[in-house]
């Protein structure tokens, strides 16, 4: 059976997948686009197989990623709403978002 060389990865509070060469979206980063960064909350790293799961972080991996663009994601719609008032509002919300790209897997 092949598996493919994947990490899981701790990045601004979220828990995300990467193998190398994917672009992956997070919240916004303060890094500048096309600057190169390293990703050391790894939770769990696979190789082949090989399972390493971190206690909470493993120290010996790293993931290296660069940053391609910072953007609006997709519009959210909030809504309030009081019963029997005639009470409602509706605005609409589009979070910052930064796209990256995985580079390579440091074990």
């Amino acid at each position: 059976m092949f598996t493919m060389k994947y990490a899981i990865v701790k990045v601004n509070g979220s828990q995300i997948k990467v193998k190398e060469g994917d672009q992956v979206e997070i919240t916004r980063s303060p890094i500048k686009d096309g600057e190169k960064t390293q990703l050391s909350e790894v939770l769990l790293y696979n190789d082949e197989g090989k399972l390493k799961v971190g206690k909470p972080y493993l120290k010996e991996i790293k993931v290296e990623a660069k940053v391609l663009k910072h953007f609006l994601g997709e519009k959210l719609m909030v809504r309030k709403f009081k019963a029997k008032n005639g009470y409602r509002r509706k605005t609409g919300f589009r979070p910052q978002r930064t796209l990256l790209t995985i580079e390579k897997i440091v074990a």
